[in-house]
Order: C-alpha cells, then structure tokens, then sequence
C-alpha cells in the first residue's frame, strides 16, 4: 500500500531515497540514488492523503503515461515509474538549474531577455509539439533550463498525448490549468489543440515584457471566460519603449481564435529569433483596448473559435512546416527560377499555413577586404533582399507567411545548413549548380545541404540541366 510520507534512506525498487527535495501541492519530490545510474535523480510522489483532489490521482496518472513516450533536451530524462498497488511514483533526471519562478521578482525584464527566453520555449514547444503532445499548463514554474541553455518543459500532469486517452477529459468536466495563462478553448474544455500552449508562452511574454499578467489572476470560471471577449491593455500601453514588433508577435499569441494565432510553435520561434523580420500589422500599433461597442458584440456575438478536434490537430501542425527556399541570384537561370517558385507554390498549396523562408547567401572571402558596395554603389546586402522580394513577387503569398533573409558566409551550404538548424527548418527547397564546369571545379552545394541536412531537401533542375549534368 502506498506510503504517505517516505523515510529517508529506505530503499523502493532500487532505488535509496534521500532528501525532500521540494513539497507542493500535488506531490513531493525526493532526491533519489541507484548504484547503476550516474546522473543526479528526484523522485516524484504524489499526496495521497485525505481530501485530495481527484484530478490530482488522475493528472499524476497521465503523467506516468506520457512522460516515458517523450524525448531529447526539452523534457526531463525519465528513469521509472512506480504504480498505485504499491508506491506509485515517477523518477526522472533531476535539472541543475531552477526555473523561471525566481524571474518574476525581477519583472519587467529587458527585451533582449524576454525575445531570448521566449526562444527557447517556443523551440522546447515545437520539439514537444512534434512528439504529439499538449502541454497545457506553460507557466514560469515549468521552465527549466540545462546547463547547455535548452529550455525543458516540466510537469505533464495536465498534458494530451494525441495518441492516449485522455483521462482528465473523460473523468472531468470542469477545464483544469493554471488561471491567467490558460488559452480559451482550455476554458472551453478543448484539450487538443497545439496552440493553447502559444496563448500561454503569450501570456507568459506580456508578464514578463510588462510586469503585468494580461488577464489577471481569476479564480472562478466566470471571470476566466472573460478573456474570450475582453483584450488586454497593448503592452506597449504599459511599457511604451518596446519594440512593435514585440507587441505584434504578443497580441498574436494572445489571439481568442487560434486560427489567428500562429499556426506552430517553430514559427513563433522563427520570429523571436529576429525581430526585425516580424511582419507587423494593426496589433503592432495598437495602443489601447478594444471599445465598449466591439466588446459586446463579441460577448453576445462571437465570431466562432476555430477548433481542433485531436484526428486534426497533427494534421494542422503537418500543414504548417518551416519551408527554407534557397535561391542563387546571381548564377541561376531563368528557367530554374521558375521552377523553383513552381515547386514552392505547390508546397504552399499543399500546405496553406507554412512559413516561407527566401535565403540568399552573400559569399564573403574567408579574409576580405571588400567593399559592402556593388559596382553601381548599393549596398550588397540592400540589394539581395531587394532581389529576393522581387524574386517571390510571383507567388502571391499570403500577408506574414513569408520573409526574407541575407547571409554572409564563407561558405553558402554550412550557411544554410546551419539556419536550417538554427529555425527548425522542415523542408529546403534549392536549386541544382547550373554549370556543370562551377560544379566539378567547385564542389554541388545542394549535395553537401543534402547530405547534412537535418530535414528534407528538395533539390530542383529543369530539363536542360539535367540532361547537360557531368
């Protein structure tokens, strides 16, 4: 029968239990040793006295279930788990850093520190996201950081593994999460959907940018239903020296309907890499809260949410990969320019959400003393980003689904090799070395991308290249 306090040094499954390393609410966490595991371990055990909540038991269930199925640097390394019978438990890698909870003290943070750390947990997300799972409870206290500097996501007791039953939604009909950062549909007890977790890393954002929570701190459900029709204040009105596009990518996030959110994690990460490429709309200047006449309309009548039933939702992030489009604009062809847009516009078609990434490498000389200056005076890099717009004029892309990018580099396949990796690309599309000549004396730089690359590669030729090929 399962204990209700543990004793340090007695010995469960192998395991010596050690100190109390942290008690909450739900459960206490042990340091734990086995002499056949090297790294530092706790040992998670959740309250079982009376008057517990139910949905704690069942929540610490999911976990068990979920926890084990995960893996990589963004979640906690799982060791075991322990059942109801005897001593239900889960043992996991213990973080050697402590959260982002301390953070909050220091609120508001410099933005550097917010667009950094919100980097890393939209990445931590996207990796989550692509494992099939929900987290539904993003919250500072479940950020952990490795000493390596990835963002790893803690507590899955209120997650959705897309592939497992979902015992908190069959047993419960009231929506559980932690109050100013559950997303709308979380209220409406939708619990499929990747973008709760967007809305809550948004909220997370404002508090951090701001000093402020967006949507308080409410304790019934009827002041949590507010937020489907009452918008914060801007958190340029509370802090009028952050950048725009800060304040764009926010208000994205903190969307009511998740369809106007961002479609995946990996793009949200895409954008707080670099600002300067956010693509800004009216949120961007917005610097008051909606008016009395909009907010009622949206009470009474509301423009339907867009959900995600759990059949669609890996469907939904499969319709919203990072496509990087390599483009040579100096040695390529006509021919193999619209090829290229041809093959991107049917990925476009195919997948209507994905973010367009155009890149140009700028090849630089390993020592150069060259001028930024081209032969008519512009500025090299000016005008590649010009060319490179120009170049995607054809394809008519949706307003913020696509953006540009210059890269000076030595060499232009590690380039793109490691923005690839750098944005969670999912698909590089690049066209093949038009002469055959450049490619034996200088090596294909769509083999070595191909070669290296972390996702796929699309590399395109037209007809005459690929017959002339040596």
């Amino acid at each position: 029968m399962a204990k209700a306090r543990l004793e340090q040094g007695s010995v469960i499954d192998g395991f010596t239990i050690g100190a109390l390393a942290h008690k909450g609410g739900m459960a206490k966490l042990y340091s734990v040793t086995r002499p056949d595991i090297t790294f530092p371990m706790l040992m998670k055990v959740p309250e079982i006295s009376t008057g517990i909540d139910p949905a704690m038991i069942v929540g610490f269930e999911m976990e068990q279930m979920i926890l084990p199925r995960l893996s990589g640097p963004h979640v906690p390394r799982f060791v075991a788990n322990g059942d109801f019978a005897n001593q239900p438990y889960i043992v996991f890698e213990q973080l050697p850093d402590k959260s982002l909870y301390p953070l909050l003290d220091e609120l508001p943070l410099p933005v550097d520190d917010v667009t950094r750390l919100g980097f890393k947990i939209a990445t931590a997300l996207a990796d989550l996201h692509r494992q099939n799972v929900v987290h539904l409870d993003v919250k500072p206290s479940n950020v952990m950081f490795r000493e390596t500097g990835e963002a790893v996501l803690i507590d899955y007791g209120l997650a959705r593994h897309l592939e497992l039953p979902d015992l908190m939604d069959e047993e419960f009909r009231l929506p559980y999460g932690t109050a100013p950062y559950m997303a709308p549909e979380q209220i409406l007890g939708v619990r499929s959907d990747f973008r709760s977790d967007l809305f809550a890393l948004g909220v997370l954002l404002y508090f951090f940018a701001t000093g402020k929570r967006p949507f308080g701190d409410p304790q019934r459900l009827k002041g949590l239903k507010k937020r489907l029709w009452r918008d914060p204040f801007p958190p340029r009105a509370l802090r009028p020296e952050l950048p725009k596009a800060l304040q764009e990518v926010i208000l994205r996030c903190l969307e009511v309907n998740p369809a106007r959110r961002y479609p995946s994690a990996a793009q949200l990460a895409m954008d707080l890499q670099d600002l300067s490429k956010v693509v800004l709309t009216a949120r961007a200047d917005k610097m008051r809260c909606d008016g009395w006449a909009d907010v009622i309309k949206r009470r009474f009548n509301p423009d339907p949410i867009e959900l995600l039933k759990p059949k669609e939702a890996t469907a939904a992030l499969a319709n919203a990969p990072i496509v990087m489009v390599a483009i040579d604009l100096r040695d390529g062809t006509p021919e193999l320019a619209d090829a290229l847009r041809l093959t991107v516009s049917r990925i476009m078609q195919i997948a209507p959400n994905a973010r367009i990434a155009c890149l140009n490498v700028l090849k630089i000389a390993r020592i150069s003393l060259e001028s930024d200056l081209d032969e008519e005076g512009n500025n090299k890099h000016i005008a590649r980003l010009v060319d490179l717009k120009h170049w995607a004029e054809p394809l008519k892309a949706p307003e913020g689904s696509m953006t540009f990018h210059v890269i000076e580099a030595v060499s232009p396949a590690h380039a793109i090799l490691d923005y690839a990796r750098e944005n969670t690309v999912d698909h590089i599309v690049m066209g093949a070395r038009a002469n055959s000549a450049m490619r034996s004396l200088l090596g294909s730089v769509s083999a070595e991308v191909a070669s290296h690359a972390p996702c796929t590669v699309t590399v395109v030729r037209t007809r005459g290249l690929a017959e002339n090929k040596g």
